[in-house]
């Protein structure tokens, strides 16, 4: 019991300090929102200026003109009164002039209403804010020198101390009239002041406007004295610690369940949880697949505690009217972003459904290129000058292509597309890609161009610049050879572009190719003998073509020897190097067997004459048969 006890102490003690931490950073999140109210209130103040700056103009001159009037009017009266009954005459005259003038200020109330009436959608008021950010009312003209939001600002001030003042009943409060409006007065203090530009724009009389604020201020008063009393505080605190227990009660429920289903989880292992296998491989054994479960569970827990302290705090500040506002702003945080994300994915539904038709039919058209690829590829359908191995690139080519056009054709149905930052990473990033792969574009190029010069396919045996071997692989950037020693060099396609290439595969299965080699022997050994020797090491030799015959040419008559070439058809262009060995061989061979000596003038400068180049075998064979 008493660890029972402690585990509800410490988990009460963190629910406190997590309210009081989240409390805190919420005050001082509302702070920016206050300096936003700030200015957007100046920024409204500014607009209402704007609206109200003819209008205000206007009024100067029309006050001006009622004052004058008013004068006027005050000696006209004067003067008939002091006229004596028999001066009618005079009388008429002054009473014509005073109906002039009544007629006068008629017209002006018609004007300001007029303008009133056309300014009052548009222009917005000041609002008279007195308890928990409450507007009672608005006022949208100045007196005298008083801006609205400065009569604004010090009604609310002044409402706001008959509050606070203890002695004050509202029942004092009522309506003097002073000059020409009419105030809200509490003994000596005007609280608000009625004009009858206020009362135009409330479309009403400056009697029913001051009877209607009056009630509001009495009511505010009233309603902010029952929220505040004594009584009132004692049963919300008491419905704050009564909330704050229930939430701590239901977090420590929620840790009790995710405890006991982390021993569920735990007892699994080995059971349930065996670990998951693709084929031979193996993503997660036991162990791991037991961990990722454990996490998966203490991440859901603290989502489900996380979202339960936050639907309690409006609950929490609902309770106190002075935080009342934080309660709906705690709720608009995530109401007010799904009702946004639900409004722009309806209104972005048509633009999707067009992208989607778009995308529809771009993939039957690449279905309709890929049928004619394969049929030309497999050479069932021909087109004259048309390889069957341009398919596949050309293909490749015209899919790049038709995606291009495909995403041209959709960008402006992309949600933020005519957004100023989407268009200005649109361009960073093609400006990266395009001075970052400069290369890389050569390379890609160049193989395109390879693919339609034909120079080589894979299997063939090349020689590009110095690199001997056979062509394994053909991408849009390197070209792949392996060499005779398997080695396997990458060659940029630029670089291919760039060199010679010799293809050594391309004619010889039709045509044959030519192995070559030449062969240096003294002027004693009669050149038809020579020739007749090469011919005949070249035909034993392995892969070497009977039909056409090999043949000879002599290249050079130097000065102690002759050069003979002896040249062979052959078919496996690839086996060059096997070919090559067996030829040097079989014309070591037949040379020796006919009494040939191959040697070069330095060898034979170094002789006496005595001894013979030849192997002992083949010239003991020789004297043998002599």
């Amino acid at each position: 019991m008493k660890k029972r006890y402690n585990r509800l102490h410490l988990l009460f003690d963190f629910s406190i300090k997590t309210l009081l931490t989240l409390m805190f950073l919420l005050s001082t999140v509302t702070t920016v929102p206050a300096q936003s109210k700030d200015s957007s209130a100046g920024k409204r103040d500014t607009a209402n200026q704007g609206l109200l700056a003819g209008y205000n103009s206007k009024l100067e001159e029309l006050e001006q003109q009622r004052l004058t009037d008013s004068v006027k009017r005050a000696q006209l009266e004067t003067q008939i009164n002091s006229l004596k009954t028999t001066d009618n005459l005079k009388k008429q005259e002054l009473q014509a002039r005073l109906d002039e003038l009544n007629s006068k200020e008629a017209n002006r109330l018609l004007q300001k209403k007029q303008q009133i009436d056309s300014l009052r959608k548009t222009a917005k008021g000041e609002p008279v804010i007195a308890f928990f950010n409450d507007t009672l009312f608005s006022i949208y003209s100045g007196i005298g020198s008083f801006s609205a939001k400065e009569r604004a600002d010090a009604t609310s001030e002044r409402i706001r101390n008959l509050a606070n003042d203890y002695t004050f009943s509202t029942d004092s409060l009522n309506i003097q009239e002073i000059e020409n409006t009419l105030g809200i007065c509490y003994r000596d203090r005007t609280i608000s002041s009625i004009s009858e530009n206020d009362a135009l724009w409330d479309n009403t009389s400056k009697d029913s406007l001051a009877q209607m604020r009056l009630n509001i201020i009495r009511k505010a008063i009233r309603d902010y004295r029952d929220k505040t009393s004594f009584q009132t505080l004692a049963k919300e605190i008491g419905l704050a610690l009564l909330c704050i227990l229930v939430m701590a009660l239901l977090i420590y429920v929620i840790v009790k369940f995710f405890r006991w289903l982390a021993a569920q989880i735990r007892s699994q292992e080995g059971k349930k949880l065996k670990g998951i296998r693709i084929r031979n491989y193996t993503l997660f054994d036991s162990q791991k697949q037991l961990s990722s479960f454990l996490m998966l569970n203490n991440f859901v827990k603290w989502v489900v505690i996380l979202t339960a302290v936050y639907i309690a705090l409006p609950i929490l500040f609902g309770i106190f009217p002075s935080t009342e506002d934080l309660a709906g702003t705690l709720i608009g945080y995530i109401l007010n972003p799904l009702k946004a994300i639900v409004r722009k994915v309806w209104n972005y539904l048509p633009n999707l459904v067009t992208i989607i038709v778009i995308y529809i039919i771009f993939r039957y058209v690449l279905k309709v290129l890929r049928f004619l690829k394969v049929e030309i590829a497999t050479g069932k359908l021909r087109i004259p000058g048309f390889f069957p191995d341009w398919a596949n690139p050309t293909f490749q080519i015209i899919r790049i292509l038709t995606y291009a056009f495909m995403l041209i054709v959709i960008f402006p149905y992309l949600p933020g597309s005519d957004s100023p930052v989407f268009k200005g990473v649109s361009v960073f990033l093609g400006f990266l890609f395009t001075f970052g792969s400069a290369g890389s574009l050569s390379n890609v190029i160049s193989g395109l161009v390879l693919t339609y010069m034909r120079l080589f396919k894979i299997g063939d045996r090349v020689k590009i610049g110095d690199v001997f071997g056979d062509v394994i692989e053909k991408s849009m950037l390197v070209t792949r050879v392996r060499t005779i020693k398997n080695e396997i060099i990458s060659i940029p396609n630029s670089t291919v572009m760039s060199s010679h290439t010799i293809n050594y595969s391309s004619d010889a299965p039709l045509k044959g190719l030519i192995l070559h080699t030449t062969v240096t022997i003294g002027y004693d050994v009669p050149w038809k003998d020579m020739h007749q020797a090469l011919i005949d090491a070249a035909l034993r030799t392995e892969h070497v073509l009977h039909e056409p015959l090999p043949f000879v040419l002599q290249t050079g008559l130097e000065d102690f020897y002759v050069s003979y070439q002896i040249n062979a058809y052959v078919r496996e262009s690839n086996k060059q190097a096997t070919i090559y060995s067996n030829l040097y061989q079989n014309i070591q061979d037949v040379c020796n067997e006919r009494g040939i000596e191959i040697m070069s003038p330095h060898y034979r400068a170094g002789r006496d004459g005595n001894q013979t180049t030849i192997p002992e075998q083949y010239w003991k064979k020789e004297n043998d048969v002599k």
